[in-house]
């Protein structure tokens, strides 16, 4: 925000409260304790969230009589962008627009500062026009410069569009290690290891090639490339892959390691013809950046003690649901690593394998050659195990041998596609498993998703409202009613401190946006939910109770489901209400 007089402080205060912006008996009661405590007003009101920083920056620019320019959901191209470098917009808090009639067009936060307006216009040697803009929008223009790709940049120039169509049709030994294609595929690998992505997008449009990062759940497009280079780009990762580089018709699989930062990161390759060339896929799976406590990946209170109670039973099965990407596979090898012991045998049946541990048996899928889920379920049994981990429950001859080995003394730990804990029940009932035989296999079953966690660097707030209410909707019955009940209730749910309900307001954590933490996030967070399968559930399974009829039951025996979970990790700063609500709304 620029700084301003007390004159004009005043000024944008009468131009909010004459538009209707904002109410004016809060207002005159935050200018008091502002005046009380020297704070600017506006601070005051922001972080009060009366008013917005757009609200104050477009204000402040109808005030002083300069354009002003919303720049949020604006993507500015890189060419623009490079016309001021990273440093020098971070440093005075400024961006590129674009260039008309011979001046470059700038958004600024400060804009009465000559001193920065001068500086960059020697700087770009041109001169510039100047609009107004919230820092809050500059900051999220800022994260658009997403590092540094000065090696894509330069095998873009160096490939140019006749390399690029000669090295997509020449001999395979044209795209040698040292080729700028090659240095830029580093670049690309590189940037989405340390900003710790689980996979990276490869797009063709009809004219360009864009690059996306999956960042924290989260796509997020790092950065747009000549249609050109698509054709040596995607063949320099087939040859690396052991693909065939010259067939474009059907998809093709693969995978690759590469050392960052002296870390081996496998990566999976997925490779499909789309309508405008090929798109590819990549997974990341660095060992190293996961977590395998259990704990430390957010499960606590009751949801940790039902799952640590079913696997310390010898046999049985543990299984955990949710969509892809949700953290299933990670849930499991957590368990496994919670068992393991020189003294049983652990045999896993996955594809891919996600991470190899020492100490257990872990055997690839390859359909190919005959080795299914099924078929590696019938070998793993005959080598006597004490526990099985199958990644993927996805057909009936699964699921019956996987309880089957259940029945025979086995523990058996898998995943399953359904929305919810409760779903799996019926699901494996469709799947033509015996009410009777599931009944009596089943340990516990587990629902999970992810969230974005809250960076360290943070500001506290009150919730309005409609949010008090929404929390109190759900977890308002969880919520300790009084003081004296706070640490019993605290420790039962397994987040310490919890507030005691109120139907006023909480204060709720909101991430300081960055660079290094877009959107003030940095990692991420399991929501969990648990069903203990015990006699009561078992009644309902064998009485083929739907998923709603077995949640209802479980939640009156204590269950906390994965939204409720979710609002607990709110309250206690882990994550946010925008990030439960866009992972959990359409769950009860």
């Amino acid at each position: 925000m620029a700084l301003l007089t007390k004159e004009a402080e005043e000024k944008i205060i009468e131009l909010l409260l004459a538009e209707g912006l904002a109410d004016s008996n809060l207002v005159y009661s935050i200018k008091q304790e502002a005046e009380m405590s020297g704070k600017p007003v506006l601070a005051d009101l922001i972080a009060h969230r009366l008013i917005s920083d757009d609200m104050v920056a477009h204000a402040t620019a109808v005030i002083i009589g300069v354009p002003y320019v919303e720049l949020k959901n604006i993507t500015i191209d890189q060419d623009i962008l490079s016309r001021i470098p990273a440093e020098a917009s971070s440093r005075v808090m400024a961006v590129p627009l674009g260039e008309k009639d011979g001046m470059l067009n700038v958004a600024m936060v400060d804009v009465t500062n000559v001193q920065a307006t001068d500086y960059l216009s020697n700087l770009v040697n041109q001169p510039i026009r100047v609009w107004m803009s919230s820092e809050r929008g500059v900051r999220e223009m800022l994260e658009q410069y997403h590092g540094d790709f000065s090696g894509v940049k330069d095998a873009v120039k160096e490939t140019g569009e006749e390399a690029a169509e000669e090295a997509a049709n020449s001999n395979v030994k044209t795209i040698v290690q040292d080729s700028p294609i090659s240095k830029a595929l580093t670049t690309i690998l590189s940037y989405a290891a340390k900003t710790k992505a689980s996979d990276i997008h490869i797009e063709p449009l009809e004219n360009s090639l864009i690059i996306r990062c999956r960042i924290d759940g989260v796509l997020r497009r790092i950065m747009d490339l000549p249609k050109t280079v698509a054709p040596a780009l995607v063949s320099r990762i087939k040859i690396l892959s052991n693909l065939k580089i010259d067939e474009h018709r059907i998809p093709q699989d693969g995978q690759f390691t590469v050392l960052v930062d002296d870390q081996e990161i496998d990566l999976r390759i997925a490779i499909s013809p789309v309508t405008w060339g090929e798109q590819v896929v990549i997974r990341l799976l660095d060992k190293t950046g996961v977590s395998m406590e259990i704990e430390k990946m957010g499960m606590s209170g009751r949801a940790l003690r039902d799952v640590l109670d079913g696997i310390k039973k010898p046999n049985g099965m543990i299984l955990t649901s949710g969509p892809t990407g949700s953290g299933k596979s990670t849930t499991l090898y957590a368990l496994i690593q919670k068992i393991k012991s020189e003294e049983i045998n652990i045999v896993t049946l996955e594809d891919p394998v996600e991470y190899k541990m020492d100490g257990i048996n872990q055997i690839q899928v390859n359909v190919d050659a005959g080795l299914t889920f099924a078929s590696g379920l019938r070998s793993i049994l005959r080598q006597d195990p004490d526990v099985v981990m199958v990644g993927e429950i996805r057909d009936s001859e699964t699921a019956s041998l996987a309880v089957q080995a259940a029945l025979t003394g086995h523990l058996v730990f898998s995943t399953l596609h359904t929305n919810s804990a409760a779903g799996i029940l019926p699901r494996l009932l469709d799947m033509g498993i015996e009410p009777f035989l599931l009944a009596s296999t089943l340990n516990v079953v587990i629902g999970q998703r992810l969230v974005r966690r809250i960076t360290e660097k943070r500001e506290m707030y009150k919730s309005s409202e409609i949010e008090t209410r929404g929390i109190n909707e759900i977890v308002g019955d969880l919520l300790p009613k009084d003081k004296e009940s706070v640490a019993e209730i605290s420790k039962d749910l397994g987040y310490p401190g919890l507030p005691v309900k109120n139907d006023d307001f909480y204060m709720l954590a909101r991430g300081m946006n960055s660079k290094e933490t877009p959107g003030g996030y940095s990692g991420r967070a399991g929501l969990y939910e648990t069903i203990v399968v015990d006699e009561d559930i078992q009644k309902q399974i064998i009485s083929h109770a739907t998923a709603n009829e077995i949640m209802r039951l479980a939640k009156s025996k204590g269950t906390v489901t994965m939204r409720q979970d979710g609002i607990l990790k709110v309250l206690s700063g882990i994550t946010s209400l925008e990030e439960v609500n866009r992972v959990a709304s359409d769950l009860s």
